[in-house]
């Protein structure tokens, strides 16, 4: 079964070490005990271990977020792996809706460096997904028709973020006003399960990954909800390297999902969003 991993940044040493000694992610990830089971690879090794598991593409999502927290754009970093491994890798550009040449950036990142799509983090920008500044994002992700991933999640132990900014209504909000635009949830709008499901299920454009929340509380109703209502609309994503991307494809195929639901899962409903 072909995968293609949705939130994927390779496990190279400099990115290990960043994750762990991270200015904003970094105490929540020791309280998740990610340095005592981070590793590092090359990428080449990061490669193999992709083609033993079948995965096909991996997605990888960059942030900005330098006006609030003071962190630079990952998309420098990204392009060298789009120029070293086109056919395997996927970049989505972060971008800082508080800049005044984020359009610039986004334009630069499709049209020069083949990106496919954008990231938006609001509870890191710290303005609802719904704000009128990110409207602009948007409306250029519509002329270009790429995806815009809007990264929520509780911000645990985020010093100044307020969560409610990633709420699901936000994102429903932005969904109504730009029929057109195709979202994808990253986290899963966890805690708010039963909502982030309606707004997949009521908006043809917006899509759900679960990464992270696939096994917390009341996690379940996700792959409830994929078997039932939005199984055309779930995407794999493993969250690698904070995850490993082996161990979450074993559980993605322990979990109940339906045989032809997980297909499309790992594989199918991606395609379609990325037109590949």
């Amino acid at each position: 079964m072909k995968v293609i991993d949705f939130r994927f940044r390779p496990n190279v040493a400099g990115t290990v070490q960043g994750m762990i000694t991270h200015p904003v992610f970094g105490e929540f990830h020791a309280m998740a005990k990610y340095p005592e089971r981070a590793y590092s690879q090359t990428i080449e090794e990061i490669i193999s271990d992709m083609d033993k598991y079948n995965v096909v593409k991996g997605i990888i999502t960059s942030r900005d977020a330098e006006t609030t927290y003071g962190l630079a754009s990952g998309n420098p970093g990204v392009i060298s792996y789009l120029e070293q491994y086109p056919d395997r890798f996927i970049g989505m550009a972060g971008l800082d809706p508080h800049k005044p040449d984020v359009l610039d950036e986004l334009n630069t990142m499709v049209e020069k460096h083949h990106f496919k799509g954008a990231a938006t983090d609001p509870y890191l920008a710290k303005i609802p997904a719904d704000d009128k500044k990110f409207y602009p994002i948007y409306a250029r992700c519509v002329e270009l028709d790429v995806p815009i991933v809007i990264t929520t999640g509780m911000a645990a132990l985020v010093k100044g973020a307020d969560p409610y900014h990633c709420h699901p209504k936000h994102i429903d909000q932005v969904a109504r006003d730009f029929p057109d635009l195709k979202i994808v949830i990253s986290h899963g709008c966890y805690p708010w399960v039963n909502e982030a499901i309606m707004v997949v299920y009521r908006n043809k454009n917006v899509y759900i990954e679960l990464s992270e929340a696939e096994e917390a509380p009341f996690g379940d109703g996700y792959i409830k909800a994929a078997n039932t209502m939005i199984g055309d609309k779930v995407i794999f994503a493993s969250a690698h390297p904070f995850l490993d991307f082996k161990g979450q494809i074993e559980l993605y195929k322990r979990l109940p999902f339906e045989k032809s639901v997980l297909e499309n899962i790992f594989y199918n409903n991606a395609v379609k969003l990325l037109k590949l």
